[in-house]
């Protein structure tokens, strides 16, 4: 996660535990007047609508005090959906024998993407077996991850 979006995670995950939520994750997508802000809540029940509202409520208020993107953007919040993101050690971490995609933010053996098996976590890397080849992905040079979803 990069350095701007683990300030922001810091910043508001408390506005979203006051809901009752957990914060999966941030996400600031930078695209002139269409950027957008977007975060990921989950809880044991499931999130609806509602969920989402409370959360942006609680969130937009914090985001108006502290200002921290000073240009325009649009707030998101969602549900982790059945792609859910992984941000955090410990979402790897449940993960383990599941697959997942990777994106790195600097290539590894002249690739960026990895779609495999999460076979383990020694220290701060991922084993991820693709196609029966093990690649260790450090967890710092991870751009975007997420469970990919069984159909």
């Amino acid at each position: 996660m990069a350095k701007f979006e683990q300030k922001l995670t810091d910043m508001l995950r408390p506005a979203v535990e006051e809901t009752g939520k957990e914060l999966l994750g941030v996400e600031f997508i930078s695209a002139g007047n269409n950027s957008v802000l977007r975060l990921f809540i989950d809880h044991e029940n499931g999130i609806n609508v509602d969920d989402c509202a409370e959360v942006s409520r609680q969130v937009g208020a914090i985001l108006d005090v502290e200002d921290p993107i000073s240009s325009e953007y649009n707030l998101e919040v969602s549900s982790p959906g059945i792609d859910k993101p992984l941000f955090e050690m410990a979402h790897f971490q449940s993960v383990v024998g599941e697959t997942v995609n990777v994106r790195l933010s600097m290539p590894l053996n002249g690739r960026r993407k990895f779609k495999g098996t999460l076979v383990a976590i020694e220290n701060d890397t991922l084993i991820v077996d693709v196609d029966g080849i093990e690649y260790e992905l450090v967890i710092n040079n991870v751009d975007k991850a997420n469970l990919v979803a069984r159909l």
